[in-house]
């Protein structure tokens, strides 16, 4: 059997429960030794094999996993966040459908949440944004011209970029390009819920220069909309005057 779990943003005891459970029965984790927080590992047993994907192929890491099916152990496949975003699970999926390998998902806490936390901020607030955007800039690996970063800008919704501190100065134009206004806020939070965090807020037509001033390469999410703003109107489910399945409006 194989578990993918998801370890969340970082912060070790933001892996779920069952998560922990899952690392703690494992007699094998394959772990995403670039972006995993190695304090997660607490969790393991005495006597579990550790493998560092960081360092592996997919056909390596496929080959370890039929090694302890042979051997009817158990593995872990230890994913940063939640492995749905940007955790390329699709192809391993597959891969053990076609080995006839059963496989279950325990989802994590995404940085994007952890970014959210980070910043007291809520991404979906009435009369400014009810859509978030999780997309990334196109760098080694394209993204779908549809899906540029120039043409979902011009949603105006809240957009949370991954993968692309590296990439600011282009990503800056594009963002402007597609319909964000310069003074737009942004913000870039490195490592969120490390103890190492940091947030850095700035608008969209600052965002490679603050990046670059911080010396911010990896690992970190950018944010941008007026979700970060400070003018929103309240919220109707909480609004005296409004009624709803539980309650009747008092005005």
């Amino acid at each position: 059997m194989v578990h993918f779990v998801g370890a969340g943003s970082g912060a070790p005891d933001l892996i779920t429960v069952r998560g922990a459970r899952l690392l703690g029965e494992a007699d094998v984790i394959i772990y995403a030794g670039s972006l995993v927080n190695p304090d997660v590992l607490q969790y393991v047993k005495a006597g579990c094999a550790l493998y560092n994907s960081a360092e592996m192929t997919l056909e390596q890491v496929m080959a370890v996993i039929r090694a302890a099916e042979a051997e009817e152990k158990t593995t872990v496949r230890l994913h940063t966040g939640d492995s749905s975003i940007y955790g390329a699970v699709r192809e391993q999926f597959d891969r053990l459908e076609a080995m006839g390998v059963a496989y279950d998902v325990c989802p994590g806490v995404s940085a994007f949440c952890g970014a959210a936390a980070a910043l007291r901020t809520e991404y979906t607030l009435p009369e400014v944004s009810q859509t978030v955007i999780i997309t990334r800039a196109a760098g080694r690996t394209p993204v779908p011209e549809r899906e540029s970063i120039r043409s979902l800008a011009a949603h105006g919704a809240t957009m949370v970029l991954f993968l692309s501190t590296g990439l600011t100065e282009t990503l800056q134009n594009e963002l402007l390009a597609g319909g964000y206004r310069p003074d737009t806020p942004a913000a870039v939070v490195y490592k969120a819920t490390w103890p190492e965090e940091r947030k850095f807020y700035c608008t969209a037509g600052t965002l490679h220069k603050t990046v670059t001033e911080n010396g911010l390469k990896k690992t970190a999410l950018i944010i941008v909309g007026n979700c970060l703003a400070g003018e929103y109107q309240r919220s109707k489910l909480y609004d005296p005057g409004f009624s709803t399945e539980f309650r009747e409006a008092s005005q």
